[in-house]
Formats: C-alpha cells, sequence, structure tokens
C-alpha cells in the first residue's frame, strides 16, 4: 500500500479513532501488516496500542512506511492468538462464556490490494474455535476497509463477506466489508451511521445490507457498502 491508498487510510484512521474512543476510554490498537512497535513485549503482536486521537494518527504514519506483501492471514493470526488463549483462559476461569471479563474486540482491516496468503482459513478457524467455546456472536467481529479500486481486492473481500458461513461448514459469520473511496484528499468525517455500520456490521446482522454513505456528495469521499 502506497500513495493515495496510505493517505486514505491514514484519514479512515483519523477518523475512526475519536469516534471508537467515545466508546472506549482505551482506544484503538493499530497494527501494520509489515511493521512492528519494537517498544511492544516481545510476545505481543507489535502493535501500536491505545490510540486516542488524530494527531496520535498522524504521528504513528509519520513513523511508519508501507512496503511488502499483503499477508493479511498470518497477521489476523498473529493478533487474534493471543486474544483467543486470554478468552480461553478466563473461560476457565469462570466457566461462562458470555461473561468471563475479556471485552468482545472489533477487528478492521485497511487494505487496498488482494491478500498474499489465505485469510478465509484464518477466519474460519477462529470462527470455529470460538463455537467450540459458545462464545457469544458479538466476541470478535472482523470488518474490512477496502481503499483504492484494486478489482482483486473487491472480489476476494464479496467472498469473504458473503460466503465465509457457507464455505466454512456453517460456522459463524463474522466478516462484514466496506469500501472507503477517497479521492480529494480531503478530511471529511465518517458519518455515525457509517461507523456503526463498520464496526458492528459483522456481528449485528440487520445491519448488514443497510446502506450507508458520508454526508459527502458522492464525487468526494464516501463509504460505499
Amino acid at each position: 500500500m502506497a500513495g493515495e491508498s496510505w493517505r486514505e487510510t491514514q484519514e479512515a484512521l483519523r477518523a475512526i479513532a475519536p469516534i471508537c474512543t467515545a466508546h472506549d476510554a482505551n482506544g484503538i490498537d493499530v497494527y501494520f501488516l509489515n511493521a512492528r512497535n519494537y517498544a511492544a513485549r516481545p510476545d505481543s503482536p507489535g502493535g501500536f496500542t491505545n490510540i486516542r486521537t488524530a494527531a496520535q494518527v498522524e504521528s504513528l504514519f509519520r513513523s511508519v512506511r508501507p512496503r511488502g506483501c499483503t499477508p493479511t492471514g498470518t497477521r489476523i493470526n498473529h493478533i487474534l492468538k493471543p486474544y483467543l488463549r486470554e478468552y480461553e483462559a478466563a473461560i476457565a476461569r469462570t466457566g461462562n462464556p458470555d461473561d468471563c471479563g475479556v471485552k468482545p474486540v472489533n477487528m478492521i482491516v485497511i487494505t487496498d490490494g488482494a491478500p498474499t496468503d489465505d485469510p478465509e482459513a484464518v477466519i474460519i478457524s477462529v470462527a470455529r474455535r470460538l463455537d467450540r467455546l459458545d462464545a457469544p456472536p458479538h466476541q470478535i467481529g472482523i470488518q474490512f476497509f477496502q481503499v483504492g479500486r484494486d478489482r482483486g481486492a473487491a472480489e476476494a473481500l464479496r467472498e469473504l463477506d458473503d460466503s465465509l458461513a457457507e464455505r466454512g461448514g456453517g460456522v459463524r459469520d463474522m466478516v462484514d466489508t466496506v469500501t472507503w473511496d477517497g479521492k480529494d484528499g480531503s478530511r471529511n468525517s465518517l458519518s455515525a451511521d457509517a461507523i456503526l455500520k463498520v464496526v458492528l456490521g459483522a456481528v449485528v446482522k440487520r445491519l448488514d445490507r443497510r446502506r450507508v454513505s458520508l454526508d459527502a456528495p458522492p464525487s468526494r469521499n464516501r463509504l460505499a457498502p
């Protein structure tokens, strides 16, 4: 990811971070596909945690540069594996998958290209693990933003969004996909309706087909399902 797509990603995170922080004081954790936060614990996924403001997002994007391929599935696995271990341990202690003290997580994946590995297999594995634990449907949600117009990426994301449960043998559908098509570099904020769709779309099924858009005209920055 580079150029316009990188800038669009920064703008999306600038809009998302303060809105998420309004609902969770911990803010958001940001992970890059091919960059790690070496100040984090060695056994952690190497994310930049507790990002709360647009200014923090800008600072982060000044320190990281896009490079390499698109190992989406590998990175999702790196991030969710320790979370699932923590969740399983909490269930073992409490015996209650619905109220064990581990917060649900929403993962927003922003990409401009088709993955170079197999995220579907990783997501199906996670979904089966959650099903075995009898986890509530909102425990993990994965939402994909596509930036740019790569047809391969769009096709891959549509398949994840629409076919995951069927191809996974009836496991839970945890995935929603949305396209962020910034064109002019402006800084229009995502609408509250759009954020609700992105963050909850994978776990609140009645929102999955709901049309959402930014307040800006269609020729400007928009969020299209």
